[in-house]
């Protein structure tokens, strides 16, 4: 049987300290929500694998994300919006690095936090590209996987994804992923939830009409 994650997606955490995009503040969970969650996953039996994620480069992934992992030894994937780079309270390439000098993941969601469905052939891959390649000359090597915005692709997305050199690409699916498929869904994390809610995902506990659902969404999105 092929090995299965489970993936979990934070945004921001905390109080943000900048003006909130129309239907973002949902995704801000509280400082004790969090470390709620990572004292769950830490108390996990082993071996249990779960993939933690953070989309968007909010500062708070390094001021308060990082040294939660750190006290746990847990690690993550960061994906960063680079048009946001150095904005008030989102990353900074200092604050990149010292994720990667800890042994976190680094990736794109993009430059400018756009449904890249919806966009034609040269923005989608200005918004691949540009993203990519500002990375990789903050972190000084290649970067290979993509956080999708608002969980929004299509086969058009996902061949533009590998043609641009990317190999894995993480969405909002919910369920399982595959650690070594190319699309690897994960569930977001919501300030309306309890830590029971993140739990169930965790544990995979979703019953048949949601993982019919899940599946057919999948598959529309990635055959059309």
């Amino acid at each position: 049987m092929a090995e299965k994650w489970a993936g979990l997606i934070f945004h921001g955490i905390g109080v943000p300290k900048r003006d909130l995009e129309p239907g973002e503040a949902v995704y801000w969970i509280p400082v004790a929500f969090f470390e709620d969650i990572l004292d769950a996953v830490q108390a996990l039996p082993m071996p249990f694998h779960v993939h933690l994620s953070f989309d968007d480069g909010n500062q708070s992934d390094h001021d308060i994300a990082l040294p939660g992992l750190l006290a746990r030894g847990l690690k993550a994937d960061f994906f960063v919006l680079t048009g946001r780079l150095g904005q008030p309270d989102s990353l900074d390439a200092s604050r990149i690095r010292a994720l990667q000098a800890a042994g976190m993941g680094i990736g794109s969601h993009g430059v400018d936090h756009r449904n890249w469905t919806t966009l034609d052939p040269d923005a989608l891959h200005h918004e691949l590209k540009a993203s990519r390649n500002a990375l990789e000359t903050i972190c000084g090597r290649p970067i290979q996987m993509a956080g999708v915005p608002f969980g929004a692709y299509s086969a058009r997305v996902l061949r533009s994804l590998a043609a641009t050199g990317y190999a894995c690409a993480y969405t909002s699916d919910g369920g399982f992923m595959q650690p070594d498929a190319f699309l690897r869904p994960r569930s977001s994390v919501r300030r309306d939830m309890k830590l029971n809610d993140v739990i169930d995902i965790l544990k995979g506990r979703i019953g048949f009409k949601g993982r019919l659902r899940r599946s057919l969404g999948m598959a529309r999105k990635r055959f059309f």
